[in-house]
């Protein structure tokens, strides 16, 4: 498990410095963003765009006023996306384990706070683990969105990482996630591969797997997917 985790990290801290480093086209999406995430990806820093690794959209409407919760926000383009559509009575927080990519995130806090003349900001970013969400004081029953954008497949302890959705969802929260997913088990040799699993391609969650750990785990909570085959 180690291992695993200190591959991702190196990955996407040191190897990646921009989507132009990616060896494959996983974690791209032909696929155009809804218009509301369209019009306000202009207002974000050149920066935290060319350093973006999702693989869809897991951005629902109707956020004003909400706690949304990103999971492997990386350097938080999704977080500041949320930000704008959230409003300044929202709340968005955004994990990540890897130094390189939330120090990003939290360079640009104040600037977008500007640029969407926002008093104060209405972000908070945290460096720790999906899995362990407790460790970083995200409450139980405090959230009420979390998105996760083709980062599920990258932990090691996916059963965990649902668990720790679940305690986090408010009664009748939900999930919006996009992530990779396959018709079979990926066999070990190809799961430890640290290229594939960096690409979001070694750890993809078999659908079986999903049915059994993420939506029996999530059952009461609604649950929206996007996925890559």
């Amino acid at each position: 498990m180690n291992n695993i985790i200190e591959t991702v990290k190196d990955y996407y801290g040191k190897q990646l410095q921009s989507s132009d480093d990616l060896k494959t086209s996983s974690c791209c999406c032909n696929e155009r963003p809804p218009a509301a995430v369209r019009e306000i990806l202009p207002l974000i820093a050149d920066e935290i765009k060319n350093r973006f690794y999702g693989c869809g959209s897991p951005l629902p409407p109707l956020l004003e006023g909400m706690t949304v919760l990103d999971l492997g926000c990386g350097t938080g383009r999704d977080v500041y996306v949320a930000s704008k559509l959230v409003g300044e009575s929202g709340c968005v927080i955004g994990v990540d384990m890897t130094t390189e990519q939330i120090e990003t995130a939290i360079k640009y806090r104040e600037e977008q706070r500007k640029r969407f003349g926002y008093k104060e900001s209405n972000v908070k970013f945290f460096q720790g683990y999906i899995e362990d969400l407790r460790s970083l004081g995200i409450e139980d029953n405090s959230v009420d969105v979390v998105i996760s954008n083709c980062v599920i497949n990258l932990s090691p302890e996916k059963e965990q990482v649902f668990r720790e959705i679940y305690r986090v969802l408010k009664p009748g929260g939900e999930l919006f996630f996009s992530d990779i997913f396959a018709d079979r088990r990926v066999p070990e040799s190809l799961a430890e591969d640290p290229l594939l699993r960096g690409e979001c391609l070694g750890g993809v969650m078999y659908t079986e797997d999903f049915q059994a750990h993420g939506k029996m785990r999530m059952d009461g909570f609604q649950i929206h997917g996007h996925t890559r085959p």
